[in-house]
């Protein structure tokens, strides 16, 4: 006979599987953790001379990348990466405003985003594929959010095995 009882919280389950501990990412204090789509690469900011900095790390080993554009644009927020890593778009400071840009590690490009006047970039998420930035904006003292398509200025990030949809026939096999 099986005994059901509230146990407020605990798990009778055994097989239940726990996250792996952190590994080789360094003991300083970090915010706004982004992943790559397949979970290889973490994004975060930390603290560097007094200035907020992103941090792309090689999730397993704990390998700083270099991002050669973004030292000269501090402090940082809003990380987001693409599904293998190739994109990482932040918001940046330039001057006295925050912009949204991307880098593109495989051409060693940092794409500014030109946004319309008036519109103060707060937050943004990156579509996994690199083709769809959603930004949250102040506009006119007020809040909302816009999707921009990246397809015209970015080459898609995706998965291994994924096809790039398109209008045309799937090719013969």
């Amino acid at each position: 006979m099986l005994l059901a009882t509230g146990l407020g919280g605990c798990s009778l389950l055994p097989w239940r599987r726990q996250p792996a501990p952190p590994v080789g990412l360094g003991q300083e204090t970090r915010q706004q953790p982004a992943l790559s789509g397949d979970g290889r690469l973490l994004a975060s900011l930390v603290e560097r001379g007094g200035r907020t900095t992103v941090l792309l790390q090689e999730r397993r080993s704990g390998r700083v990348l270099p991002l050669r554009h973004l030292r000269d644009h501090q402090p940082h927020s809003s990380p987001a990466l693409s599904w293998n890593g190739r994109y990482l778009a932040l918001l940046v400071q330039q001057g006295g405003r925050r912009q949204a840009v991307i880098e593109d590690r495989a051409t060693g490009r940092l794409q500014p985003l030109m946004l319309p006047m008036g519109l103060e970039p707060q937050r943004l998420s990156l579509a996994p594929d690199g083709q769809r930035l959603a930004l949250e904006v102040i506009a006119g003292g007020g809040q909302r959010i816009d999707v921009f398509d990246l397809s015209g200025l970015l080459e898609p990030d995706l998965a291994p095995g994924q096809r790039q949809s398109g209008g045309g026939e799937p090719p013969a096999p």
